[in-house]
This record gives structure tokens, sequence and C-alpha cells, in this order.
């Protein structure tokens, strides 16, 4: 790892290298046993096919592969290897693979698996991406393990539930006259719209969620998959793509304003923003989300904690309050109201929600006992008579689309997202922007133009409602469900913040909030950092950017290759065009700024840059 990369991810791991297997047309790029990136003459076909082994919190086991084998030349590929996983107990599961593709355009994935003593999981199997980008409300044909044949769509708004359940095969257009059937043997599969949880694709995995989890694979009991891709059909040459060519700036018409900028704080974060001040006034949100938690000992001390800062840096406030819901409604949040008043906080929002609405309710599971949302919002709006009232969601857009809240007595909704519930390598995290489109569409669907507000969204995951806990990272690795991401002390999480505030501006957000102040979600660095700590983050730029925007009219701008570069801008009063653009990929890239007025750019890995 160089000191360019520490500066670039934070962290001196390095991801797991890539090896480009083609056979005629057919390309896909194999990755510590899995294949990911799969492709037609250059055209995205699925985004993964991958040999998932979860534990019973759904973190990812992470195998080590044993006599590799790679082998190819024009017409064919294969790929052999062995591995294993090591659970809890020291017991342990081996598996032996196979990846063959041909130039006819078929791709078999095949693995046998032998649990070597009684082995727990949540999950065992293919789980198989396809691609949003173009696919999104595009017809497929589904093959179920009857025999019927239905003719579909896949959805464009996002399913909260399994838009498929009991799957053989999946065929779709890859492009007009070629197309691509997925066959799955094995086990019984399904599909999850993973949009929910900002994934950029539909998964169909192994296993419906209806069964019980986690289960036990039986010591000596093989269990075998396959997984078989057949492209068939001609299609004209698609046009030439220039090498090298730049990727070009567009803007159009200004729309709605861009929303306020906030900044989550949590009770240990007051002393260093305190001691911070001047920093804060130079990042300069305009709202600031105070954390409450009644579970976590929060009380009358964290309030006074917030009256201080609230005091110190004057800026609107919401209480993001975590309602206990145990016993009278009306004596919990008229207390919460009380040790308001009594700390002297000055809030002009306060948002609720249940803390059992902060664990996920998977399909065919029972709905936990919670107090009627309706009584909920009504004993808060009777606590807090002269402030606006938020609901929603405190976790992520998954449980706002499964539970829909009553927005009628709210006057805003609000919910989070996190890029690292399934997958946390570079290339997923930043694929995952692709979904918050889609995600502000079905939100808006559901809500229509009740005010609406998203975040604290980070890449950090600082709550799992999927299991027991977050997963640590002490090492700072790129883990899935982590509750540190080392990454966001570094340029990735800068261009991953203007990517986001790009792809959800079209929305007209009430506010966005995308990090902290201090600590793991925060724009300020601490020790072993890329950058000294107490000084700012790389997110701190942007942050500052997304701040100085707020308000301003936002005028639609897009790019020619939005998987490279996206665009954010806005137009203030005198009609100035601020522009932020973000490079979303490691390389350096071209970028044609002609039709800002300006000459052209290259933008180095991450980078962001204002024009």
């Amino acid at each position: 790892m160089t000191a360019d990369a520490f500066l670039l991810y934070g962290t001196s791991a390095v991801e797991a290298g890539s090896v480009r297997l083609s056979a005629g047309l057919l390309s896909a790029d194999f990755v510590n046993g899995n294949l990911r990136t799969i492709r037609h003459d250059g055209t995205e076909v699925l985004r993964a096919i991958a040999y998932i082994v979860r534990d019973r919190d759904w973190g990812t086991y992470e195998p080590e592969l044993t006599g590799l084998v790679i082998d190819q030349n024009e017409e064919t590929f294969f790929v052999s290897y062995s591995a294993s996983c090591v659970g809890p107990g020291g017991s342990r599961l081996g598996f032996r693979a196979t990846i063959k593709g041909s130039a006819s355009g078929e791709l078999v994935f095949d693995v046998s698996a032998l649990p070597e003593s009684d082995f727990e999981t949540n999950r065992c199997g293919f789980c198989i991406l396809h691609p949003i980008a173009g696919l999104a409300g595009s017809p497929v044909t589904v093959e179920h393990t009857d025999g019927r044949i239905v003719g579909t769509k896949l959805p464009l708004l996002i399913d909260p539930w399994q838009p498929f359940k009991d799957i053989r095969a999946i065929t779709h257009e890859v492009r007009p006259g070629v197309s691509a059937e997925c066959r799955m043997e094995g086990d019984i599969f399904e599909m999850e719209d993973q949009r929910n949880w900002s994934d950029a694709s539909y998964k169909t995995y192994v296993r419906p969620l209806a069964l019980p989890w986690p289960y036990v694979l039986p010591a000596g009991q093989p269990n075998r998959q396959t997984i078989s891709l057949n492209i068939t059909g001609e299609a004209k040459a698609p046009a030439a793509i220039a090498a090298g060519e730049p990727v070009r700036v567009a803007l159009g018409e200004p729309g709605s304003a861009l929303p306020d900028v906030g900044v989550i704080i949590y009770p240990d974060d007051v002393e260093t923003a305190l001691a911070n001040l001047s920093m804060l006034s130079d990042l300069g949100p305009q709202q600031l989300i105070f954390h409450y938690d009644p579970t976590r000992g929060h009380g009358l001390d964290a309030l006074r904690s917030f009256a201080r800062l609230a005091f110190a840096y004057p800026a609107k406030t919401t209480l993001e309050c975590v309602v206990v819901g145990m016993g009278d409604l009306d004596a919990e949040l008229s207390g919460v109201a009380d040790m308001v008043l009594q700390a002297g906080l000055k809030l002009s929002a306060i948002a609720v929600s249940p803390s059992i609405d902060r664990q996920s309710t998977p399909p065919g599971s029972a709905w936990p006992e919670c107090p009627p949302l309706e009584d909920v919002y009504a004993a808060a709006r009777r606590a807090f008579p002269d402030i606006r009232l938020g609901g929603g969601m405190f976790s992520y857009f998954t449980e706002l689309n499964r539970k829909r809240v009553p927005a009628g007595p709210l006057d805003f909704i609000t919910h989070c997202t996190c890029p690292i519930v399934h997958a946390a390598d570079d290339l997923s995290v930043m694929q995952s922007l692709e979904a918050l489109p889609f995600i502000t569409q079905s939100a808006r669907a559901i809500f229509g133009a009740k005010p609406y507000r998203i975040g604290p969204s980070t890449i950090a995951m600082r709550q799992n409602p999927y299991g027991g806990a977050t997963k640590d990272n002490f090492d700072g690795q790129r883990i899935a469900m982590a509750n540190h991401d080392p990454r966001h002390a570094g340029q990735f999480t800068a261009a991953w913040t203007i990517g986001y505030a790009a792809r959800v501006a079209p929305a007209g957000l009430e506010m966005l909030t995308l990090s902290g102040f201090a600590g793991p979600f925060g724009v300020l660095a601490a020790s072993g950092e890329p950058v000294a700590e107490g000084s700012p983050r790389p997110i701190f730029q942007a942050i500052e950017g997304l701040c100085e925007l707020a308000g301003l009219a936002h005028v639609a701008a897009r790019t020619s290759d939005e998987t490279k570069v996206l665009a954010l801008a806005g137009r203030n009063a005198s009609g100035e065009t601020i522009v932020w653009l973000a490079n979303l990929t490691a390389d350096n890239v071209a970028v044609d700024t002609s039709a800002l007025g300006r000459s052209q750019l290259v933008m180095t890995p991450h980078a962001i840059a204002r024009i």
C-alpha cells in the first residue's frame, strides 16, 4: 500500500486483486473466489455471481482459497479452487468450486460443499446480482421450480418484499437481439430488491427467508449448487467509443432549492465540538441533529450538553429521539420535554421513532410488539406542541419501505442509508450511489410531497438492524456492517459524499446529513489517520461545499459517464452557478468542462473539484 493509497482509503489494507477472464465476447472479473462484472461484448449482464457463507449476524465469511488454478485461451476459461470457513467453536465448512466459460456465451459456476462438523449459518450458497442500470422496470421471464414460466417485469419502484420466489431461472434482454438466461440449481432461490439497502442490484439468493435462520448444515452431508449463464442471440455491433474520450459535463435548468446540510451530534461529541467551534463555523452546517437514546443511558446531562453546543453555534436543531415505548407514551415523552426545558435546549424540531423499529423484520418473521405509531406521534405532538415533528426510521429505507409510517401527523419523513450492509469493497460502495434515485423516487411515491430528510447516512454502520451488533473493525479492514470504516478518513469518502448529494438532489430534500462532526462518522481526524489528529478529514471539504450550496437553486447536472464522474450544481440569486465534481474511480479521469466555460481538467483518483 503506497502513501497515496493510504490518503485515498485511510488504511494499509489492500483489496483482493482481480483477474480478467475472457472467452470471445464473454468476460468476467475473478475476485477472491467469485465473479464480478460479467459482460458480453462490453455490456454488463450480471453484476456478480458469488458463493456466500453468512454467520448468525449476517456477517460474511472470507474463506482462504487453496489449490487455485486459472487457465484460459481465446475460446474458453477455466478456474478451480478449494476453500473453507471456520465458525464458532472450530466448526468448519469446506467446499470445492469450478468455473467454466466459453466463447459461445456459456458460463457455469459449480460448488460442492461438505461440512466437516455441524456448521451454523444464516445462508450458504449462491447469490446472483442483476444490475439496475437499464434493467429496472424491464421485462424478464421467470421459470419457477414447479416448471411454470411467467413473463413479468423487474420492479421499477423498490419492492419491500421479494418480487419473485421459487425461482429456477431468470431471462432478460442484454441488448436488442441478445438475451441472457441465468439458471440456478441445487436449492430454492428467491429474489430481493437490494435497492432497499442502497445496493445497486437485484439479488437472487439461496434458501427462502421464510425458513428459519440460523440453521445447521449437518456434518458430512454434501451440498451442491450450480449457476449456469447462457447468452444467446446476435446484435449489431455497438457504436465505437473513442478510447480515452473525456467525460463531458452538461447543465440543465434550475429547479427547487438544494437541501440544508445537517451534522449528527452524539453526547460524546459535544466537548470536541465546543473545543473546535471555529472549525464547526467554517464547516457551516445549517442544522445540528442531536441523537438522544434513553436505552443507552442518555438523560438530562446529554440534553444539557446539547444545549451548550446549540447556544455556542446558533443553527436549527433537531432532537433525534429514540422512544423506548415500554410504558405510558405521554409520560415518557412529556418527561423528555420537561428535561429539554430544564436543560435550556432550544429545538426547531423533534424526530421520534420506537427503539424496536431499529431492528429489521425480515420476510416471514413476526412483527415485534410496538405501540401504534399514531399513538407515538400523538404523544410527541402533545409533549412538543410548538415545534416541527418528524418520523420514519432511524435505520434504513428498507425498514421504512416495509413499515410505512402514517405520515399525516408528521411535518417531515426521515430515514438513513448505509452502503456496507451486504458488501464493503470499494466498487460496491461507489456503485451504491446508483440506487439512491430509486430510493428517493420510491419514498416520494409512498409519501408524496411531504418534506423529506435523509440521514445520517455514512459508509460506516451506526447500528445494525439485522443482527446483534455492528462489527468492530480495529484493524482498518473493509468489513460489511462495521461500526468504523477507514475510508471515512480518506479521499474516497469525500468523492462518495459529493456523489451521494448529486444522486439525491433531484428529490427536493429538506435536509441531508452525511457526517457527524467528531468521532468515527465525523469530519475531524483521529490519531493514526492520513492527516494529523484534529485536522479536517477530506470529507470536511465535501461537507463544506454542500453547506455552501444549501438553499441555492438546484441546476440539473449530468455527465457522459456517471460511473466515473458525478456532478452537482447550484445557482445563487445573482445567477452564479457553482458546480462540484466527484471522481468515483481509482484512476485519473479527464473531464471536459467546456460547457462550464472552463478548460479540460484531469481529476486524480477519488478527487472532488469545485468549479
